[in-house]
């Protein structure tokens, strides 16, 4: 049976933490998959490694693969570095493409391309190839998207790159994400700064740019190990929309003085941290509700904010920043994080290293009543990247670990069966892949795009499977 131990922390409201050590405490099975079809998108992708990732596919981009219409739409960059757009319509036509004109300006695999879709005019938007500098943006004509199957698919329909968005200068930027409002407007989440000292900031477009300013901060005092650190930034492992609007983020902090961990060696990442919007992102609110930033403003999420942390851990366990959450159809929020659990050890010398061999992925769900459920999922990573997770339309889990592997657990066992549904056998997939939560919304179907690996800078293959959910 599985023990529930309560977690009493004075900077959380309610917490459980559900520790694995033995069969699920319920029959029910765990919800499947089943394989549909594997296409390629390019048989010689750009291939580097970078921060232990690749360019094609990384958790931030949120956004690589996704849906809307009827049609897929895919970005990545190929051998000779170009940046590449494809569609096909659903469920399984012929992927077309289109070069855009740019290429990858260097070898940082923080420099992926992130998609996003303005319903009101129907434009596909590409921010891409950005990592503490101007991002790189394109959009395409209005109605490509929304009226898919009479425009044909060349590169005359986008306009031209643009260091700004159509003139808004955001400044130096990395991690473009695009969300769309219960409104249909269409937000773009982008961090300021740098790693260890930066902040998070929303522009909007509806049918024009603004920028709508800063939520976070990096100011603050952190202090462990007899050191203090005094500047920070935060990671998102998401930011979402869900029922009745509000608009989700759970986070990490990342320290900016290494000194404050036990080893140098050591990823000097700590917390999980919950903030909620019900304004469209203008206000901030903790776990509990209580206000804690008003965007624009000197009020703003940061270290010393009250009430942020739902799941307490120190910088010594190598926690990953920027993995995945979703939002169910009650308004819950499931977050995955992963990091070395102290069995191994409480002091990480080797986050690389000590990830691949020993880090774990955990789920995390609130209830509406703001109390935290904490299970660890009994699969070893077996990788240093991170994982996606997704749900259907009953709830249930879906997680998609390092190497394309695919667990899943059911809504009824309050997801605590944990089951391996796809080893990834065949793939060859490098690490981390992105995955399209819309189709997974609007037919439960789950389409992976995936790398295979290779060495050096050898070019590889880029695919999409797909599975339905049932």
């Amino acid at each position: 049976m599985m023990k529930r131990i309560p977690l009493h922390r004075p900077r959380i409201a309610a917490a459980a933490l559900i520790v694995a050590l033995g069969a699920p405490a319920t029959s029910e099975a765990a919800p499947g998959v089943v394989k549909l079809t594997d296409t390629q998108l390019d048989p010689t992708a750009l291939f580097f490694v970078s921060f232990d990732g690749l360019v094609n596919n990384a958790s931030y981009q949120q956004s690589a693969i996704l849906s809307h219409a009827g049609f897929q739409y895919a970005a990545w960059y190929t051998a000779s570095r170009t940046a590449v757009v494809a569609r096909r319509k659903l469920p399984a036509g012929a992927w077309e493409t289109v070069a855009l004109p740019h290429q990858l300006s260097t070898n940082d695999s923080h420099n992926s391309i992130s998609l996003g879709i303005s319903p009101t005019d129907g434009r596909l938007h590409i921010a891409m190839d950005t990592h503490d500098t101007a991002v790189f943006y394109i959009k395409s004509e209005a109605g490509l998207v929304s009226d898919p199957g009479n425009r044909t698919w060349v590169a005359s329909r986008f306009g031209p790159v643009q260091r700004t968005l159509d003139g808004v200068d955001l400044g130096t930027i990395t991690y473009p994400q695009f969300v769309v409002t219960p409104e249909q407007a269409l937000q773009l989440s982008y961090r300021t700064g740098r790693s260890g000292a930066g902040t998070n900031e929303l522009a909007e477009y509806a049918g024009s740019w603004r920028t709508l300013g800063k939520w976070s901060a990096g100011t603050g005092n952190y202090t462990q190990h007899g050191a203090t650190s005094t500047s920070r930034n935060m990671y998102l492992h998401g930011i979402q929309y869900g029922p009745g609007g509000r608009l989700h983020a759970a986070f990490t902090w990342r320290e900016d003085n290494a000194a404050v961990m036990c080893n140098a060696g050591g990823l000097a990442n700590h917390d999980t941290g919950y903030v909620f919007s019900d304004d469209r992102g203008r206000t901030w609110r903790n776990n509990a509700g209580q206000q804690v930033a008003a965007i624009g403003t000197s009020m703003q999420v940061a270290v010393s904010s009250p009430g942020l942390v739902v799941d307490p851990l120190n910088v010594d366990h190598a926690l990953m920043n920027q993995e995945s959450e979703a939002i169910d159809s009650t308004g819950a929020i499931h977050v995955i994080i992963s990091y070395v659990p102290g069995r191994f050890t409480q002091c990480v010398s080797d986050f690389v290293a000590q990830r691949r061999s020993f880090a774990r992925a955990f789920h995390l769900t609130r209830s509406a009543q703001g109390t935290w459920t904490k299970f660890e999922i009994p699969v070893a990573l077996n990788a240093f990247g991170r994982s996606q997770i997704v749900l259907d339309a009953a709830n249930n889990a879906f997680v998609v670990l390092p190497f394309g592997r695919i667990v899943s657990a059911s809504a009824a066992s309050g997801w605590t069966d944990w089951t391996v549904q796809f080893d990834g056998a065949g793939l060859g997939a490098f690490g981390e892949v992105v995955v399209d939560r819309e189709r997974v919304a609007s037919e439960g179907v789950l389409s992976i795009m995936y790398q295979r690996s290779s060495t050096g800078t050898t070019p590889s293959p880029i695919r999409v499977i797909d599975f339905r959910l049932e």
